[in-house]
């Protein structure tokens, strides 16, 4: 019979993962994490929790398994084009008048939203002078987001999306379809940055006008999204954006007195 892992067995785990690898998940919410551990040690068929511990104490190459599962990397290109019709009409303009853009994708995954990003820049004629931050806790999905390929059975939904969102082109024309997967133009990524960065323990590292981090809070405690939000805080200029998913807001965080939102979208301006 397959044994449950138990809140205080997950526990030991999150503070082994701390101790060992320096990877801290204490503060997500355990309902969820407990979900996708639980998932994990049935999957690979582990007998007992120890002997599950052992593996991820004790197996650097397991522990990257382990990390890949469970971190949450559901993500699409031009997702909610509502919200990307927001920026295309409302942001970029403003941005538009900086000398230099710098835009940092919290919690980027696979990179489909920071290549959505950059083709919006690109439509309003300011990528040259745009940098794109994309930062996982993932390392996998690091990598998979700097080789900017996608699998080509999502590009159908991702021109609906971006004809939804108010796309000025052909959608086609930014990648290269080869068998199964859909390359997107180098140029593109020349104005990306990806690296790996844990939200929860790692702090800021440049000053930015607009920062994106969607549907990655709503996994936290309380007390680490005010940390995180803090983060964002500390790392965004003033007059500049925050933008979080459609179940997340800055409402009774310490951010609330300062940001006005823009719009119905969850988007904010810092400062106003």
């Amino acid at each position: 019979m397959l044994s449950i892992i138990q809140y205080e067995e997950l526990e030991i785990l999150l503070n082994d993962l701390d101790t060992r690898y320096g990877y801290d998940f204490t503060e997500y919410s355990k309902a969820s994490l407990q979900r996708r551990v639980q998932r994990l040690f049935a999957a690979d068929k582990f007998p007992s929790f120890a002997e599950f511990r052992y593996r991820l104490r004790h197996d650097p190459h397991y522990f990257r398994r382990f990390v890949e599962e469970i971190t949450v990397n559901v993500t699409e290109m031009l997702r909610d084009p509502a919200f990307y019709r927001v920026l295309r009409t409302v942001i970029l303009p403003v941005l538009a008048t900086y000398p230099f853009i710098r835009i940092w994708h919290a919690g980027c995954s696979t990179g489909e939203e920071v290549y959505s990003m950059a083709i919006l820049l690109k439509e309003a004629g300011i990528l040259h002078k745009s940098l794109l931050y994309g930062t996982d806790i993932n390392p996998q999905v690091i990598e998979k987001a700097r080789k900017g390929i996608f699998p080509m059975s999502q590009m159908q939904k991702y021109s609906e999306n971006y004809i939804l969102s108010g796309g000025l082109k052909d959608f086609s024309s930014y990648y290269t379809a080869n068998y199964h997967l859909a390359r997107f133009d180098a140029a593109l990524g020349e104005k990306m940055v990806f690296s790996t960065h844990n939200l929860a323990a790692d702090s800021s590292f440049n000053e930015f006008q607009l920062i994106l981090c969607r549907n990655v809070l709503i996994y936290f405690e309380r007390d680490l999204q005010n940390k995180v939000l803090n983060l964002f805080d500390t790392s965004l200029e003033n007059l500049g954006y925050l933008a979080l998913g459609a179940k997340e807001s800055i409402r009774f965080s310490p951010l609330d007195s300062r940001y006005r939102q823009v719009g119905r979208e969850k988007i904010w301006r810092k400062g106003l």
